[in-house]
């Protein structure tokens, strides 16, 4: 049956009335989400984002690897909204993860965990680096050996010299898990040497390795970073 309209725009008051009087719980506007902050920027503020719906409005909390802060202890760290800003950043004290609940009388929530990590890009340990001797036809891996870092990295191998980059075909390939290059079948226009280049995407640093070289050899033996394999190993 269809109601008069009086009777609907009743409702429809009603309904407004209830729903803006009540109180309810907490719900999520906005979540924290994981941050990377360059290693050379500490002096710089980080902002962990919360905000959160309810009635009354909600309070918040922040926890750092499950140990509440206690903000008002603490000279570096302080709310605006729901949000954690953190000043004076510290690559010991601040890493970990975080975790913000938003509360009134009504009930409260938990956030997502959000990490905030330091991003940095060591640079390679200084050493002459053996030459690496393959067979023509045979296929070779020149190591990059990463050194210590956090954050996304990208590889790149120098041919000889700068700017001359090795360039990515259907026989040389760079991975950018471990940095290494692989080379198959071996031609004599290869022969010379490799220098690995690394690339923090936070950071927008870049170190690069002590050439690799690599040259012919005839006695049927591969040698890798200074190790003899056997020829069929990297076939």
């Amino acid at each position: 049956m269809t109601l008069p309209w009086k009777q609907l725009l009743l409702l429809s008051i009603i309904d407004y009335c209830l729903d803006s009087g009540s109180f309810h719980g907490p719900r999520w506007r906005m979540e924290p989400g994981d941050l990377f902050i360059p290693i050379d920027s500490i002096e710089e503020e980080a902002t962990l984002t919360c905000d959160a719906k309810g009635t009354p409005p909600p309070q918040y909390r922040w926890s750092l690897n499950g140990t509440l802060i206690n903000l008002g202890l603490d000279r570096r760290r302080r709310l605006s909204g729901g949000n954690l800003i953190i000043s004076s950043l510290d690559r010991y004290q601040d890493v970990g993860m975080y975790q913000c609940m938003a509360y009134n009388t009504v009930g409260a929530i938990l956030s997502r965990r959000a990490s905030l990590q330091f991003a940095y890009l060591d640079h390679f340990k200084v050493h002459t680096r053996s030459a690496v001797s393959v067979r023509e036809g045979q296929g070779v891996v020149l190591l990059c050996g990463t050194p210590t870092s956090s954050g996304d990295l990208t590889y790149a191998w120098i041919f000889n010299e700068y700017p001359y980059f090795v360039q990515q075909d259907n026989r040389r390939f760079v991975s950018q898990q471990t940095g290494n290059l692989y080379i198959a079948k071996v031609e004599p226009s290869d022969v010379g040497n490799y220098t690995c280049v690394v690339m923090n995407s936070i950071t927008k640093g870049k170190v690069q390795s002590s050439p690799t070289s690599l040259i012919l050899r005839t006695d049927g033996k591969t040698q890798l970073m200074g190790q003899e394999l056997p020829a069929q190993a990297l076939k």
